[in-house]
């Protein structure tokens, strides 16, 4: 008698891979892509340090995806639990941040190809995980302890990681698109994580910048890659993305004083 087939059941949240993510067991199988050489040497390199905050790299199966381990926890998906907009959960995913970068500052990513990379200033070859949303990252027990989902990955810096987390998870955009408890608060709660994840005054500026220049970085990721046929990507553009992301842009653009002065006061 054949064993049964197994179970895939599909994993929420995403957007590039939308419906294509599943779990096995306690495995998780995701697409493979033209970058995933590199994605799975940093993974390969977490493991040999020690580090317990991101996936392990198990292979490929026979359908030519990937197989990671699966991290048992909560990724944040809408509608947002209460607990996981608080400075707690902040302070905690400032924590992992800079667990992962001490980790993987000893990685070489030279050999490899890897996804579009930040621009100037914002690339020093610590290979950054550039999307630290809020269903990237596992919680356990109300704590940060896990990044997921490294497609974006790529030569970096920690000070674009923080610039992107800070956005999201602050988050810095237009109030109209703050539909949660973090209305009226994501100023504070900006200048909050800048100092949980050690900014320096002296960076405060090139944070602000950073903050501006990942949005239209990864927001031109997304518009490329559904011209480019990713379905998840094309769905969240057409989808009323393109209007928040002009919504968000002007935002952050008139408000540049606004996030210089949270980070002084």
């Amino acid at each position: 008698m054949s064993a049964p087939e197994p179970v895939e059941v599909p994993l929420a949240g995403g957007i590039a891979n939308r419906g294509l993510v599943v779990r096995v067991g306690d495995t998780v199988r995701r697409p493979q892509r033209v970058t995933s050489p590199a994605t799975q040497a940093l993974l390969r390199h977490l493991a040999d340090v020690d580090f317990d905050g991101a996936p392990r790299f198990l292979g490929v199966d026979e359908r030519d995806r990937e197989v990671l381990s699966f991290v048992p926890g909560d990724a944040i998906t809408w509608p947002y639990p209460s607990w996981a907009l608080t400075d707690d959960a902040l302070r905690s995913v400032a924590e992992l941040l800079a667990r992962y970068h001490e980790a993987v500052a000893s990685f070489d990513p030279s050999p490899y190809d890897w996804p579009t990379r930040p621009p100037a200033p914002f690339h020093d070859g610590l290979v950054s995980h550039n999307d630290p949303n809020l269903d990237n990252i596992v919680f356990r027990d109300e704590r940060a302890v896990a990044l997921i989902d490294f497609d974006l990955a790529s030569p970096g810096a920690p000070l674009w990681d923080v610039a992107i987390a800070s956005r999201l998870w602050a988050p810095l955009r237009s109030e109209v698109d703050i539909l949660d408890s973090r209305l009226g608060s994501s100023l504070r709660r900006f200048a909050f994580f800048a100092r949980a994840c050690g900014v320096r005054p002296e960076e405060h500026d090139l944070l602000v910048d950073a903050v501006r220049r990942t949005h239209g970085w990864v927001y031109e990721i997304v518009r490329v890659g559904g011209e480019n046929g990713s379905r998840g990507y094309a769905d969240y553009w057409t989808s009323g993305g393109a209007e928040r992301a002009d919504r968000s842009e002007r935002w952050l653009s008139a408000n540049q004083w606004r996030l210089r002065q949270a980070l002084e006061s």
